[in-house]
């Protein structure tokens, strides 16, 4: 993320840090725009309650100081993005977590990398080419990143342990799931690194799984899909990357294999066929001369670009802005809609529009969507 310089954290700002973000209501965006508006996250925790007319209390000291404490004796580490080891490719992305909890080796996560993902149901077939073709990219140097699941997932990270693989997890850093990659989990934790944004002891949801695709493409250079059908998560994993600027990748599939469904409809729409290992390095981005150096990723560009210099910005308090959020509420539905056309459908400012934002997702009713989107939260 432009603007935020890194430095050596004490553990008090730390602490600080995984209270806001463990903050109910309290995501990415939200965590960077108190920053933005309160010039330090201490000062953001203070002014939280009275913003928010009590309805939003920050995670109390003690539970900060319990999670960290948990987590460094587990043997992992909390990294907060502004710390000089925290994935220089992640922090571009319009979402970044302010923090992360690693396993493992850290300087794997600044490297080059190519995620391979695909189906929990993979054919033989399927399997075979996923270990093998994350196999061959290892051996040209790059990291491989995946999700840790059955199928496609778990035969990329076994191809790829003997020169480093990277997976990120949607529980708590010492939560495995599936269960039955207990030792897969343990190799990775050992030769490679495993990621999380997730609170420690924090088991797996549903709706964690979006969350920890956007680390896994944003982690990458570019995504590669093996098998997926329709529904599959894996082309959730493949649209974050398309948002966040990376290329995507396909194995193209038999016709008649709903497993092949995803991946040959990506490679209609315009992603890259991939049959061997030089099909993703002859077509990556940036031509790198040594894919094994550190990553150097080109800015991606967002729409949410906001400088955090950490001098002091004045606040805007409730009820001064040119639309309230209560009128912002009115205009919403479930359904997604972007931003940028809430400004326009509204005649208000960014700003404006922002700070009513911010007010309706502090007090529980409103969702963040990737591509800039909200929506009102299902009850």
């Amino acid at each position: 993320m432009e603007g935020l310089s890194v430095k050596k954290f004490t553990t008090a700002e730390k602490l600080n840090w995984i209270r806001l973000i463990r903050t109910p209501n309290v995501g990415p965006i939200t965590f960077f725009k108190l920053l933005e508006n309160f010039g330090s996250i201490a000062q953001a925790i203070t002014e939280l309650p009275a913003m928010t007319s009590g309805k939003t209390i920050p995670v109390s000291l003690g539970d900060a100081e319990n999670e960290l404490e948990k987590t460094e004796r587990f043997g992992a580490r909390v990294l907060t993005l502004m710390e000089p080891e925290y994935p220089q490719a992640l922090a571009q992305i319009a979402d970044p977590p302010p923090v992360i909890t690693i396993l493992g080796h850290p300087e794997q996560l600044n490297q080059a990398s190519i995620a391979v993902v695909g189906s929990r149901n993979a054919s033989a077939n399927g399997r075979i080419f996923a270990r093998k073709i994350a196999h061959d990219l290892g051996e040209r140097g790059l990291s491989v990143v995946s999700g840790l699941a059955r199928g496609i997932d778990m035969e990329a990270h076994s191809g790829s342990l003997n020169t480093g693989t990277i997976a990120v997890i949607a529980g708590g850093i010492d939560i495995i799931y599936p269960k039955e990659n207990e030792k897969l989990y343990q190799a990775i934790s050992e030769s490679g690194a495993i990621v999380s944004e997730m609170p420690f002891g924090l088991h797996p949801q549903a709706k964690h799984f979006p969350k920890r695709n956007r680390i896994i493409s944003g982690l990458s250079q570019g995504t590669l899909i093996v098998e997926a059908n329709p529904r599959s998560g894996s082309l959730i994993t493949a649209r974050l990357a398309l948002e966040q600027g990376r290329d995507v990748f396909a194995v193209p599939g038999w016709p008649g294999d709903p497993r092949s469904q995803g991946g040959n409809h990506l490679i209609r729409q315009g992603a890259i066929l991939v049959e061997k290992a030089d099909d993703v390095l002859d077509n990556l981005s940036n031509n790198w001369e040594n894919p094994s150096s550190t990553f150097e990723l080109s800015p991606v560009k967002t729409k949410k670009t906001v400088a955090f210099t950490g001098e002091q910005r004045q606040k805007a308090a409730p009820g001064e802005s040119g639309v309230t959020a209560s009128e912002i509420e009115k205009s919403l539905t479930t359904a997604p809609i972007a931003v940028d056309e809430l400004i326009r459908q509204c005649q208000s400012s960014t700003a404006d529009i922002a700070t009513a934002l911010l007010e309706l997702e502090l007090a529980g009713r409103l969702e963040r969507h990737p591509g800039n989107k909200v929506s009102l939260k299902r009850l």
